[in-house]
């Protein structure tokens, strides 16, 4: 898939790490899990918290710039919506669309091979 270095955000349901599973939305997931890739290896694993899970109303753009201000390469998740999407695509971060209930690292391992 062309990520040998690259940074991937995923919506994640808690603080697991690799081992939580994919949020099934992405504005208010409750946490993102980043993963930093190099050479098709997981070489470091952070948890944040999501910034703007309270917010009524714009919760999806407010994520995309914390991704974008961190980095990201990448975004794997379930869905995305339209104001989503076209944000990581102006600011050409690869969507990788995700099984439900999938983990973060079975959906690494999938994107890496």
């Amino acid at each position: 898939m062309g990520l040998e270095k690259s940074k991937i955000a995923v919506p994640t349901m808690g603080k697991g790490g690799l081992e939580d599973v994919v949020s099934d939305v992405f504005g208010r997931a409750k946490t993102f899990t980043i993963v930093d890739v190099e050479e098709n290896e997981v070489k470091n694993v952070i948890v944040l918290n999501n910034p703007a899970i309270s917010y009524s109303h714009g919760a999806g753009p407010i994520v995309v710039k914390m991704l974008i201000d961190l980095g990201i390469t990448a975004v794997i998740a379930t869905e995305f919506g339209p104001g989503v999407s076209t944000l990581l695509d102006q600011h050409r971060i690869t969507k990788i669309k995700a099984k439900a209930g999938s983990s973060v690292s079975e959906l690494i391992k999938n994107t890496l091979s």
